[in-house]
């Protein structure tokens, strides 16, 4: 029924506005009794549940950040089978993002260009409504927050912009994760050298307190420098890396180069992400310990994408593009596909 409803209406819908109404759905099934019915009907097999972070999570497949930018969905995600939800990317400031038109489908490679540009309505808006999800005991899953710098903060004054944000945010979050890395917000990914990004880890670190410290990398960075920033997370003392961001790399694009051309600047995520995604993974888990964090997000789409990823040694695993392709019960899909993994594994065992 999906494939048709976007074949027919969704993908003649401009990207933005489609994602929009499908998250006017999401809300309303984290609703009463809407909640319990589609829980029903997705909730994970407990043979899935996993403990990361200090953390007991339902499934290890979870939403990446990017989708729910305001903390409004949450309950309805999470009725829909995903393990966490990672709310953002959050700012100090309010900020309305890039001009639009800013999010564009590539259909035949299964991608999303986006260059929305941190649009959210700020720290403390996501504070409020992360308060009243920790006051209510209907919502299930894990609340991971995402923080990048506000578009008006200089490069230079950054730090101190995202302690404002972890201050805000950090008591409220099962885990906080330091972007670094998207492509559309001016300078940003300059801050990803270690020289810059060590004494920023460390003040949001002493922020956060308690709550488990994360940053996420951009899939562009060289090798070597991967390795740095792995490698400084650990002697940092951070829990864990999330790898990767989306990509500014065009290539082996299927899609119309004119359509490409056309969308313009921007990130892009989905299928064709998934190779360097892997690699970055694979190489960040050789250098890290194993109690060390990984979380992995990039071209996932399937269950097999996953359980890919899991093997190559990630503790918990994000999507978000597939979710526009493979419609509302796409973590149903991924859970179901882990359960009979895992029960092919245990047989094969025995």
């Amino acid at each position: 029924m999906y494939p048709f409803l976007f074949r027919t209406v969704l993908s003649r819908l401009d990207a933005e506005f489609a994602h929009h109404c499908g998250m006017i759905v999401i809300r309303v099934l984290g609703v009463r009794p809407f909640a319990w019915a589609t829980r029903a009907l997705t909730a994970p097999d407990p043979a899935l549940r996993t403990r990361v972070l200090g953390l007991d999570f339902d499934s290890p497949f979870g939403v990446a950040a990017g989708f729910d930018k305001n903390v409004v969905g949450v309950r309805g995600l999470s009725a829909l089978g995903f393990g966490h939800v990672e709310v953002g990317t959050v700012t100090a400031i309010p900020q309305d993002g890039n001009p639009k038109p800013r999010l564009f489908r590539l259909i035949p490679d299964r991608a999303v260009i986006n260059r929305m540009g941190f649009n959210n309505r700020g720290a403390q808006a996501a504070a409020s409504r992360l308060r009243r999800l920790r006051r209510s005991t209907r919502h299930r899953a894990v609340i991971g927050v995402n923080i990048g710098k506000s578009r008006v903060v200089d490069v230079a004054d950054a730090t101190a912009d995202y302690v404002r944000s972890a201050t805000a945010l950090a008591p409220l979050a099962d885990y906080l994760a330091v972007n670094v890395s998207s492509p559309n917000t001016p300078g940003l990914r300059g801050l990803q050298a270690v020289q810059t990004l060590r004494p920023l880890l460390q003040a949001v670190q002493d922020a956060a307190g308690a709550t488990p410290l994360l940053v996420k990398i951009a899939p562009d960075l060289p090798d070597d420098e991967i390795a740095a920033i792995a490698t400084m997370a650990v002697d940092l003392g951070l829990a864990g890396i999330i790898v990767t961001n989306t990509t500014i790399s065009r290539a082996g694009l299927s899609t119309d180069p004119a359509l490409v051309a056309a969308a313009g600047e921007g990130g892009l995520s989905g299928a064709p992400l998934k190779q360097r995604a892997l690699e970055v993974l694979r190489q960040v888990r050789a250098v890290v310990p194993r109690e060390f964090a990984v979380i992995a997000a990039g071209g996932v789409e399937t269950a097999a994408d996953v359980t890919e990823r899991l093997d190559a040694g990630a503790d918990l695993v994000q999507g978000y593009t597939a979710f526009l392709y493979r419609g509302p019960f796409w973590a149903r899909q991924i859970n179901r596909g882990l359960s009979r993994s895992l029960s092919g594994r245990g047989a094969a065992r025995a």
